[in-house]
């Protein structure tokens, strides 16, 4: 694990897991930085961290996100150990919507890759009702990752009256 960014009182952590696309990526660095969230990078990447797409998107943010990378999903549960029952997967496969889950405080919001999604070997770890979907209209397929992230961030964040202990 490799981590870059300030450490602080985060109020939910999101965690990407093999992201492809760079200006995603930067542009949800952003969103974590503005809300005070932790972004978790589980590998592979689909582009080096250094990659100017990635920071141009995240503009000067990177310094102000706390912001953790993971070679893989098995080192991130080992060193992170994140707890069941306040660990959401956020997919397209989900049968329970979003907004119809009360998401406490310090919780995990998993996202899979922008072409794949999480597999299904990943899913496993959530139980069904926690593996949640946007609702989206019927013929639609998805958001872009960096919109659902956003998408669900506030969500939570508006919960608590924007403002985190």
């Amino acid at each position: 694990m490799s981590t870059l960014g300030k450490n602080g009182n985060s109020p939910v952590n999101v965690v990407l897991v093999e992201p492809e696309i760079p200006a995603n990526t930067g542009n949800i660095i952003r969103l974590c930085a503005n809300t005070g969230a932790t972004l978790h990078l589980i590998g592979p990447l689909g582009f080096e961290l250094n990659n100017s797409k990635m920071l141009r998107a995240g503009l000067d943010y990177h310094e102000l996100c706390l912001f953790k990378f993971y070679e893989s999903w098995e080192s991130f549960m080992v060193e992170e150990k994140p707890v069941k029952n306040k660990s959401y997967a956020i997919t397209t496969k989900g049968k329970v919507s979003f907004y119809d889950k009360n998401i406490p405080d310090k919780s995990w919001l998993f996202f899979g890759s922008e072409t794949r999604g999480l597999s299904a070997t990943q899913r496993v770890f959530f139980s069904v009702h926690r593996q949640l979907r946007i609702p989206m209209k019927e013929k639609s397929r998805s958001l872009n990752l960096g919109n659902a992230v956003a998408v669900c961030v506030y969500e939570i964040w508006r919960k608590f009256n924007f403002s985190y202990k």
